[in-house]
């Protein structure tokens, strides 16, 4: 499988680190500016370590790279965090960055986009972005860790919502105690 991941300037960037960690396949990843100051804000990783989780890197601009193009195959894209301002973008049909480029090409395409907001509480704005988003395919995702499993650690709470994000790409994992289990 072959997966876009994108990390936005949100809060919440373990979530797509954690995801580049254990995703299978080939990854090419588009990390924002704002992305790579909240992760030093964030998190221990640096944004070469992180680069390195990825079989292709590309920054923001690069709206000539093969992922801005229909014709370029991959299965997936993940935006993860997806701040409020790249899901309106991309709910609005805007795609002037990369990110919001590569998920116009999963529309059209009809290639499986998943969109991880972290924001709390919501506008009705960002509530009809996210509707008018799936309403169109995408699949919305909160940052919402389930608490059944028991977590104990915040790394549990960031391995649930990691496991929800490969369960929508068909990738098994054990990252978590289902429901019954």
């Amino acid at each position: 499988m072959k997966t876009v991941v994108a990390i936005t300037g949100a809060s919440g960037i373990i979530y797509g680190i954690r995801l580049l960690e254990e995703l299978e396949g080939e990854k090419a990843l588009i990390i924002t500016e704002t992305a790579k100051r909240i992760l030093e804000a964030e998190t221990v990783y640096t944004v070469e370590q992180v680069m390195e989780l990825a079989d292709a890197v590309y920054h923001e601009d690069e709206l000539f790279a093969p992922v801005a193009s229909g014709s370029h195959r991959f299965d997936a894209m993940v935006i993860c965090p997806c701040s409020e301002s790249t899901l309106a973008k991309i709910a609005s049909g805007i795609a002037d960055n990369l990110v919001t480029r590569a998920a116009a090409v999963c529309m059209k395409e009809r290639r499986k986009l998943v969109v991880v907001p972290r924001e709390t509480p919501q506008s009705p704005i960002m509530l009809r972005n996210s509707l008018r988003l799936s309403e169109d395919g995408a699949i919305i995702l909160p940052a919402s860790p389930g608490f059944y499993p028991k977590p104990q650690t915040v790394e549990e709470l960031v391995n649930f919502l990691v496991g929800k994000m490969l369960d929508q790409l068909g990738q098994p994992h054990e990252l978590f105690r289902r429901w019954g289990d």
